[in-house]
């Protein structure tokens, strides 16, 4: 195998694998700021007690 082929390769799968863990990284941070709105708006809410629980028979 040719060694500056294999090294091409090798740079290449590890640009990818920063690429989608920056992609990742940015996903999580925007789902934590999701989150902590979601938890913001349900304390401002005009009654706060309902849906505080669920009632399932089966």
């Amino acid at each position: 195998m040719d060694i500056a082929a294999l090294s091409v390769a090798m740079s290449q799968v590890s640009t990818t694998q920063q690429a989608s863990l920056q992609v990742m990284s940015i996903a999580k941070d925007q789902a934590e700021q999701q989150g902590q709105q979601l938890a913001k708006m349900l304390e401002q809410s005009v009654s706060p007690h309902l849906g505080g629980s669920l009632d399932i028979r089966a």
